[in-house]
């Protein structure tokens, strides 16, 4: 083995999208961002700087392709999937936008499992929606539990048939985003009882709160483990207690991309929180999973310290969406074409490192 081969070998994310793959030469032409919507009852608390309306109002952004993870996802080359698991409105914007006219066609590899037609084209950059809604929000988890373990369960089920479906339009990896204002708080409860961090550690500023208004959100994650008491041996009971409808179905998306080996794209600490449960769910998929970057928000790192995963990016980023999923696209799709481009020292014709000689 030459230089650059054994290079090569040691990227562990490269050898963990094959061994997902199960194939030599991994592949992330097709690729899907999922983005699960859906508002939170603790809102009315005042844990968020913005109106619990603003969901609703991203959600038709996203569909009209104007949001940072729309432009990100068409420089990656990546479908983007919208869905209302439970926005506090109805969603009645057109399921395409001008984000469709940015498209670009990509050949699919002919015979690939899962191709929607072997030898056929996937229509990649473009936008749709999908109307999963469950409920119109959760209910306020710091005055009882977000929803039902009946609700949680349909959530993930619901989520696990949306990477079916996804994935019978051909699927070689699939990256995860969400947005749903006040979901920061769910997801430093969930940190808190199945990391075993403490609030302090778990929480942070969210869309910008000040000192004050942390210190609030922080009393009010207090009150919710309060009240609700989650069993942190049991991932369905903290994700119906102190969960979201968007996180339950970003877990039940995790598990099923594991069940039909496609690699998840982990975003960043909404994600992370919905991993987290999906591991303690089914500690196998976390084999599944590549950390798209360490989000700026301090109960991700305490996720991924949980979850053994390197991130392949740390650039601050705070945003969601997909966005840092979506930046990692292009680091994985690099690697790829490197593997199956790039020319050995050996086939090149390059010389290898010079014998030692005896002595030094």
């Amino acid at each position: 083995m030459d230089l650059l081969e054994a290079t090569i070998r040691s990227v562990s994310p490269l050898d963990h999208l094959a061994g997902i793959q199960a194939r030599p030469l991994p592949a992330v032409e097709r690729k899907t961002i999922l983005t699960l919507a859906a508002d939170h009852g603790v809102a009315a608390e005042g844990v968020s700087l913005y109106p619990q309306s603003v969901t609703q109002q991203m959600v038709l952004n996203f569909l009209r392709g104007g949001a940072a993870m729309n432009v990100l996802a068409r420089a990656a080359g990546a479908c983007v999937v919208v869905a209302d698991f439970g926005v506090a409105g109805d969603i009645t914007e057109p399921a395409t936008g001008p984000a469709a006219l940015s498209r670009r066609e990509v050949p699919l590899p002919a015979g690939e499992p899962g191709c929607p037609q072997a030898g056929g084209r996937e229509a990649q950059g473009e936008v749709r929606f999908v109307n999963a809604k469950l409920a119109h929000g959760t209910d306020n988890l710091a005055a009882g539990p977000a929803m039902s373990r009946a609700l949680a369960v349909r959530a993930i089920e619901r989520g696990i048939q949306l990477l079916e479906d996804e994935h019978a339009r051909g699927l070689d990896a699939v990256a995860t985003g969400e947005m749903g204002i006040g979901n920061t708080t769910p997801a430093s409860c969930i940190a808190a009882v199945l990391t075993g961090a403490s609030i302090e550690v778990v929480t942070g500023r969210g869309t910008g709160l000040d000192d004050a208004q942390l210190a609030h959100k922080r009393a009010v994650i207090s009150r919710s483990l309060e009240v609700n008491h989650p069993v942190s041996a049991d991932a369905l009971d903290v994700l119906s207690k102190v969960g979201g409808l968007e996180i339950a179905g970003l877990a039940g998306v995790i598990l099923g991309a594991a069940a039909r080996r496609v690699a998840v794209v982990v975003d960043g600490f909404i994600s992370g929180a919905a991993a987290l449960v999906a591991v303690r769910l089914c500690p196998a998929a976390r084999d599944y999973m590549i950390a798209a970057h360490r989000s700026v928000e301090p109960g991700h790192a305490a996720i991924l310290d949980a979850l053994d995963l390197a991130p392949l990016l740390d650039l601050q980023l705070r945003l969601g969406e997909g966005t840092g999923a979506a930046l990692a696209f292009p680091l994985l799709d690099a690697a790829c074409h490197i593997l199956s481009e790039m020319a050995t020292f050996s086939v090149a014709g390059v010389a290898g490192p010079i014998a030692p000689t005896a002595g030094g």
